[in-house]
């Protein structure tokens, strides 16, 4: 969780001094979220998630060099530099991205565990959107397909209370997310996303229903970002007072206390692994800062396009 609280703090400072360019969403807050889920998968389990993506290669294993290689367009990114930050990628650790479509990856998420199931795999999807994506329509198809077939995937919303600047009261009179999945029956509930250890058990019970193929689960995962939306949101439309109410609940303060109440490390010992950590990611940014940027002939590499037209193939 330091990690992808020093990581992304990084990034924003990063950022700010022009190192890299185009769009840049932190996850600061979030990190219960994701270290939740990564104690109650396996490590072949699929993870596919929107473009607030920095975080969750960190947590799969993935090394901090290359995911920050990959904000500075380098050739040695995890997505060789052409990507950037909405787009992270790990095939080695099933990471699925990283995508810039507000809702695509929902159906994609459903495609995984459908190919799994169709290849007798053991293997559970956990597909992530934001609270802004539950209002797509590509949720209600997909939703209607993937209780139908019984696909072993958990539907995650990271509900960090606004879509952009827009706040789910505002969107929908139905704001108890969960029950966005009772139309279609499918298994639903609302999780303390502050909390690792309640992430942790409701992912578990998920991952369990899938493998015994029972389908489909939707955890509305209440969470909070302490950052914009973007580097570009001047955030006007929250107070500082309602910020500070969830700062005070900060995962990482929390986990920090239990560890500490229950004297499995001391003082000194967390203090080492931050030293350790922030000299992780100052190493994964000398890395990246000295990476080559990719070869213009890049371009016509990775990317795939069939036409009836017979002079474009050419």
């Amino acid at each position: 969780m330091y990690l992808m609280r020093k990581f992304e703090e990084r990034c924003g400072q990063l950022y700010i001094q022009q190192k890299f360019g185009g769009f840049c969403h932190l996850y600061i807050g979030q990190e219960a979220v994701l270290s939740g889920m990564r104690e109650a998968i396996r490590p072949t389990d699929r993870v596919i998630t929107a473009y607030r993506d920095h975080a969750h290669p960190l947590v799969l294993g993935t090394d901090p060099k290359y995911v920050m290689a990959e904000m500075y367009g380098k050739k040695t990114g995890t997505s060789k530099g052409k990507g950037g930050s909405m787009h992270m990628f790990d095939k080695e650790r099933n990471l699925f991205g990283g995508h810039g479509i507000v809702g695509g990856q929902i159906g994609l998420g459903a495609g995984i565990a459908f190919a799994d199931k169709y290849r007798k795999e053991d293997h559970v999807t956990v597909c992530f959107m934001g609270d802004g994506a539950a209002r797509q329509g590509m949720l209600h198809e997909t939703f209607n397909m993937a209780m139908t077939w019984k696909l072993p995937v958990i539907f995650i919303i990271e509900n960090n209370q606004y879509a952009m600047g827009t706040s789910v009261e505002r969107t929908s009179n139905v704001t108890d997310l969960e029950t966005l999945g009772a139309s279609y029956k499918m298994p639903s509930a609302t999780v303390d996303g502050m909390s690792p250890e309640a992430v942790r058990d409701a992912i578990a019970e998920a991952a369990e229903r899938g493998r015994k193929g029972e389908g489909p689960t939707l955890l509305d995962i209440q969470t909070y970002r302490y950052k914009g939306h973007s580097m570009s949101d001047p955030q006007k439309y929250r107070t500082k007072d309602e910020v500070a109410s969830y700062v005070e609940r900060d995962p990482i303060a929390h986990v920090r206390g239990v560890i500490l109440e229950n004297k499995w490390n001391t003082e000194e010992e967390l203090k080492a692994v931050e030293k350790e950590v922030k000299a992780q990611v100052e190493e994964a940014i000398k890395f990246a800062e000295e990476s080559p940027l990719p070869d213009a002939s890049e371009l016509y590499e990775d990317v795939y396009m069939q036409s009836d037209y017979p002079f474009v193939n050419d």
